[in-house]
């Protein structure tokens, strides 16, 4: 069976080793010391201050949102189009999600519908990296500043990316990342907190780790923390980040070179200023009734393609959302193609012939 991801398998051997310190330590959660150093290497790696990982990126949205005093019923700028964990922050937080359609190009947010949305009631701004791709930053930063709204970045798919030299990570007040099983770097399930005001790195931790501190002092607060054994992981996986994302651009780069002269497809395009991660490989074909033909085709000879990002957002049964209509067309049209580590090329060609056969 092929399926549009797979989490990467680390040697066990690699493993064994991280988990026999950890139970030699006897310390199983609670900031341990292979979190501790997970928490050093990934902020090297990432080329990040300030980083605090938590136990999945739901609640690293929810507690970025709480940092940043964006609760209680206000009102969230956000994007149609991304996972449903965004929205569902929003929502969870007690805040009410505005939708902000998308643009054309990479499918994040279109930075010259967000001031039309901006009102008292707005309390910040939540934006996905789709797919990996960074958003204008740099105009969503001005926005920023003009209104005095903080923004957060949902950065799920865009571990590793760079906008000319840096971290995408670096933009905004905070940003976010999953590190789920199957993302490019994960410890089965957990997720980051990044932030460049390292002012802020104290009231991460105490949101994540049920407001207490010593014996003495106490906040409101959650359990947002992880374990060392989802560290250990995490130490082995990222021993081969650099292989990972070797692999993957190669895999990327065959599916774009297959599609790009195909005229009833098309796919996004990497900008020569970003440092991209090849997270995922989106397929946009003209109608849905092609997408629901190539799909049952797919699944007949046993692979599993996914409609990522479907439905739109703001079309969600429990969302009062506002109508954008580049957003519901996109979500309807788009198939992400398998990718992972160890899919080889035979399989791969597979794929693409079975499109192209049905388009």
């Amino acid at each position: 069976m092929i399926t549009v991801t797979k989490a990467f398998i680390p040697e066990s051997g690699k493993l064994q080793v991280r988990l026999s310190q950890v139970w030699n330590s006897g310390h199983l959660t609670n900031n341990g010391p292979q979190l501790n150093e997970l928490e050093s290497r990934l902020s090297s790696y990432l080329n990040v201050s300030g980083l605090q990982i938590v136990s999945n990126g739901t609640i690293a949205i929810q507690i970025a949102m709480r940092a940043l005093g964006i609760e209680n019923g206000g009102k969230v700028l956000t994007t149609p189009y991304s996972y449903v964990a965004t929205t569902n922050s929003i929502l969870w937080e007690n805040c009410v999600p505005v939708f902000v359609d998308i643009n054309t190009t990479d499918f994040n947010v279109d930075v010259d519908l967000i001031e039309k949305y901006i009102d008292k009631d707005v309390k910040g701004m939540l934006f996905t990296h789709v797919y990996g791709f960074p958003c204008d930053v740099e105009r969503i930063e001005q926005i920023s500043k003009k209104y005095n709204l903080p923004v957060i970045y949902d950065a799920a798919h865009a571990f590793g990316v760079k906008l000319q030299g840096k971290s995408i990570l670096n933009f905004g007040a905070m940003s976010t990342l999953s590190f789920h099983a199957t993302k490019i770097f994960h410890m089965v399930e957990g997720g980051a907190i990044i932030t460049s005001d390292l002012s802020k790195m104290e009231q991460l931790f105490l949101l994540k780790s049920f407001g207490h501190r010593g014996e003495n002092y106490h906040q409101l607060g959650i359990n947002g923390k992880n374990s060392e054994v989802h560290s250990a992981v995490g130490h082995c996986v990222l021993d081969s980040i650099d292989e990972i994302l070797k692999v993957r651009k190669k895999q990327w780069e065959f599916y774009h070179e297959s599609f790009i002269e195909e005229g009833t497809v098309y796919s996004l395009t990497v900008s020569p200023d970003v440092s991209y991660n090849y997270s995922y490989f989106p397929l946009v074909f003209t109608s849905e009734e092609i997408v629901l033909k190539v799909i049952k085709e797919m699944n007949n000879e046993n692979i599993f393609p996914r409609r990522y990002f479907y439905p739109s957002l703001n079309e969600l049964s429990f969302v009062n959302g506002n109508s954008c209509p580049i957003s519901e067309d996109i979500s309807r049209r788009v198939l992400c193609l398998p990718l992972y580590h160890d899919l080889n090329r035979e399989d791969q060609i597979r794929i693409v012939n079975l499109i192209k056969t049905n388009l």
